[in-house]
């Protein structure tokens, strides 16, 4: 039966942040992995294009295949970790991630490299919904599990910040798989914090229902043909047969998905979980996040370096405000919520998000301080997003879903982010003749990007917007996990 209201006391959970710092400290980890990997990676897609030869949609499939992968085994493995243990879950997520990262050292063509992104998005699978459970449920009180949270989310969130910074002065001295590499000691140390800082689950905070694999390859593949379609029109063109087969198996996935989910007696996903209020909102703040950041992300690091000649030195150096936003703004967490409450906080900042999104549309072509001003208020909205949005979600969850529900959290910023980078390669590639890799750009090309940039940026804006409103509506609705359970 769920239940969501009564959670039974347990005397194990520390009220003090300070004695649970060696799994602060692996949680930590997990989430600056997260974060740090695609957008340290983002500033040197250039170079990769260049080294590797990798075309347009290459390129995009080398950040889009671990979005991919992540999002569609996040689900897979949230529920085996509320079943067989999230401890035993992300240990061995974490040996998969060193694993895929020594692999770098072996890429040498586009194909290669996006193979191993696909295993550390499986490796992101396996570790991130128990990270954000287990952070959930080392104490009892909202205030200290936001600040747990809030302190988790500002390593992953400082990976994200300064991955760009840190890529572009990496690559002005070393090869771009050093970006990778990178991934290596950082999952030392999570698997260290968690080995020895979070003891192994109490077997009643675990459920025996059967895995629902057939759920699982239906929600996987409903999710790759979601993202692989748009590229497919552009790529081989309307009259190919290609497209409209991959658009209409994803349709067909996807319902057979809901109908599997509906009528199985053990689903992968109780859909009914998705109309609490809490749940529902959250997961649509935190994808009009991911689209957002993953959008403007892509946006301005081919800005800077293909349509401005910036080097990724310079590029990095330009990323610095989001730097200092981010960094600065983690006192403010906590105050700013507890003035505003948890509700309130996480549709003004996932707002504040796509705002920033906006502002990028309108003001990128009068130059640099029109990025300026997109980078601090996405960097200001994430701040705060990254934390309620995700402790809303588990506070609507019964105790022993609190995996799926952090898996569900991921999977809707992850499948936003794959959404944001797919759509906004797919508008660049219709829209922008030859080479981006190119070192001289024609007057045409130089207008056809731009208008790929506000294009993209526009449509990004539109979606993420209305996700927030979405949140917005289903917040002021008052719902709960018992109700839905006896309807």
């Amino acid at each position: 039966m769920f239940t969501a209201e009564a959670r039974p006391p347990d005397a194990a959970r520390s009220e003090s942040l300070g004695d649970r710092w060696i799994a602060l400290t692996g949680l930590s980890a997990v989430f600056l992995f997260e974060m740090l990997d695609n957008s340290i990676l983002n500033v040197a897609l250039p170079t990769i294009g260049r080294e590797l030869q990798a075309t347009t949609t290459a390129l995009q499939w080398v950040t889009g295949a671990y979005s991919v992968v992540f999002g569609g085994l996040m689900l897979l493995f949230g529920a085996i970790a509320d079943r067989f243990g999230r401890r035993r879950v992300m240990l061995t997520g974490l040996v998969l991630l060193g694993a895929a990262s020594l692999a770098t050292m072996f890429v040498s063509t586009a194909g290669q490299l996006i193979a191993v992104r696909a295993c550390m998005g499986a490796a992101a699978a396996m570790t991130t919904p128990g990270s954000m459970a287990l952070a959930f449920r080392l104490f009892r009180a909202d205030d200290l599990r936001v600040r747990a949270i809030t302190v988790i989310s500002t390593a992953g969130l400082v990976g994200l910040a300064i991955g760009p910074t840190a890529g572009g002065l990496v690559l002005a001295v070393a090869p771009w798989q050093v970006l990778l590499l990178i991934n290596v000691p950082i999952a030392a140390l999570a698997f260290a914090g968690i080995r020895l800082g979070v003891a192994a689950d109490d077997p009643s905070s675990l459920h025996a229902d059967p895995l629902d694999t057939p759920g699982a390859v239906l929600g996987t593949a409903t999710i790759i043909l979601a993202l692989v379609t748009p590229t497919l029109f552009v790529d081989e063109g309307g009259a190919s047969w290609a497209p409209w087969t991959a658009a209409a198996a994803a349709l067909v996935t996807t319902a057979a998905f809901v109908l599997r989910e509906r009528t199985a007696r053990h689903p992968l996903l109780d859909l009914r979980l998705l109309a609490v209020p809490l749940v529902s909102s959250g997961l649509a703040y935190k994808a009009a996040a991911g689209l957002a950041v993953a959008g403007l992300g892509y946006l301005v690091t081919l800005l800077l370096q293909f349509a401005w000649g910036w080097s990724p030195a310079m590029a990095a150096v330009g990323m610095l405000p989001q730097v200092v936003v981010l960094l600065a703004g983690g006192r403010l967490v906590a105050p700013f919520v507890r003035r505003v409450g948890l509700e309130r906080a996480a549709w003004l900042s996932a707002a504040a998000v796509v705002t920033g999104l906006a502002a990028f549309a309108a003001l990128n072509r009068f130059g640099y301080p029109g990025v300026l001003i997109a980078l601090v208020l996405v960097a200001a909205g994430m701040r705060v997003v990254g934390v309620v949005a995700g402790n809303n979600v588990l506070r609507g969850l019964p105790e022993n879903r609190t995996s799926i529900g952090a898996a569900l959290v991921d999977t809707s910023s992850e499948l936003a982010t794959g959404v944001g980078i797919a759509a906004t390669g797919t508008i660049l590639a219709a829209l922008f003749t030859g080479s981006l890799t190119a070192s001289n750009w024609s007057t045409a090309q130089a207008g056809q990007f731009q208008q790929a940039m506000t294009i993209a940026a526009l449509a990004l804006t539109a979606v993420a917007a209305a996700l927030v409103t979405y949140g917005v509506i289903r917040s002021r609705t008052t719902v709960s996990v018992k109700e839905i359970h006896h309807a």
